[in-house]
């Protein structure tokens, strides 16, 4: 009886499992260069309308600069 208890017994056997682990990658996106802006060149001395100008200009700039960094951001994701 001592002997036929241990012959139902199964051997265990070894399972391999795959699990996939996120893993932290640096982003490789080329920098993106800071312009010269439009109103850092003005005076004091400058008419109201090349004030207004520039800054319409540096706006317009901004929203391109902008734009570049989302795109770089987004690439890195």
């Amino acid at each position: 009886m001592g002997l036929a208890g241990c012959a139902g017994k199964v051997e265990r056997q070894v399972q391999y499992v795959r699990v996939e682990v996120p893993v932290q990658v640096p982003c490789r996106t080329p920098e993106v260069a800071l312009p010269p802006w439009a109103a850092d060149g003005l005076r004091k001395a400058d008419s109201l309308e090349v004030k207004v100008r520039a800054l319409l200009a540096e706006r317009r700039q901004r929203i391109g600069y902008e734009r570049e960094l989302i795109a770089a951001n987004v690439a890195c994701r």
